[in-house]
């Protein structure tokens, strides 16, 4: 989900700021391009969430800044979800993507690992790509969920979860792919089977929301107990219900995950605009403590 707020694109062009990077193809689509900051063999890769591309959080360009001190880079990228295509495009594609960049930044780079780090439905991303056992995935280091929140609860307190029915005959019928009727999901044209993904209870993305028991929760994170996993949580995310109790949540989503580390951040929004040097404190805590575990082989 992306946040409200202004973008931090268009705050850093009003503050005059310029973070100064290499920009690279990773793939064969005209939109596989990625920003990198900071030339060093170990690289923090942010996924961003639904609607979001480049500079999607406020805290990237402190935490570039912060990463390159500790002789890390820092990679953002676009995908075929990026921006508007999310209705058109499905966790799996979007974990086909990440380990053609995981590939580049091997080949190219001679990466010794990454850390993955994911914004809201970028959160989804790192658990579908970690239980994918894609080509690239062993060298992921450690994982960032920084807001892994319910988009199926948020949906509903939005009251676009209506046409889950629809949605479902659709892809019975072998209609997978076919559009949903505009009012659906106003924001973008979504195919049945995003709509499904996204709103439907146990949908392919329906991983943090707070009415899904323990057994369910274990058994859509519980491969993350393999890969060293943070989870950043914003105690005032306007995109959970106010009847979730957010403490308990966070709690029940590391236990599922076999004991991830948790931050909560008091007063934090979904992206963390307001709290920008908690979440670059946060993060690069975890990246100094975790994020070089293995990194001499990379594949050990």
């Amino acid at each position: 989900m992306a946040p409200n707020s202004p973008t931090a694109a268009a705050a850093a062009v009003n503050n005059k700021q310029k973070l100064q990077g290499v920009m690279f193809k990773y793939g064969p689509k005209p939109i596989q391009v990625a920003f990198k900051i900071g030339d060093f063999k170990q690289q923090v890769v942010f996924i961003g969430g639904l609607q979001e591309g480049i500079l999607a959080a406020e805290y990237l360009e402190p935490l570039a800044i912060a990463l390159e001190k500790e002789h890390w880079s820092l990679v953002q990228y676009l995908f075929s979800s990026s921006y508007h295509g999310y209705g058109v495009s499905s966790l799996k594609q979007d974990a086909s993507e990440l380990d053609q960049l995981i590939s580049y930044l091997i080949d190219k780079e001679d990466s010794h690992g990454v850390i993955l780090l994911g914004h809201s439905t970028g959160c989804q991303d790192i658990v579908f790509y970690l239980r994918s056992n894609a080509a690239c995935s062993r060298a992921v280091r450690a994982a960032i969920l920084q807001a892994p929140v319910s988009d199926r609860e948020s949906f509903q307190e939005a009251g676009f979860t209506n046409m889950i029915d629809l949605a479902s005959n659709m892809i019975n019928q072998g209609r997978p792919y076919d559009f949903m009727p505009r009012k659906a999901h106003p924001h973008v044209p979504i195919t049945a089977y995003r709509y499904h993904s996204l709103c439907a209870k146990n949908g392919d993305d329906d991983m943090f929301s707070s009415d899904l028991s323990d057994d369910e929760l274990k058994q859509k994170l519980g491969h993350m107990s393999a890969t060293p996993t943070l989870i950043i949580f914003s105690m005032e995310d306007e995109y959970v219900p106010q009847h979730v109790n957010k403490q308990e949540l966070v709690g029940r989503l590391c236990r599922a995950m076999g004991g991830a580390e948790r931050v909560e951040i008091e007063c934090g929004n979904h992206s963390l605009s307001n709290r920008i040097e908690e979440a670059v404190q946060s993060i690069m805590e975890f990246v100094k403590r975790d994020g070089l575990k293995g990194c001499d082989d990379p594949w050990s």
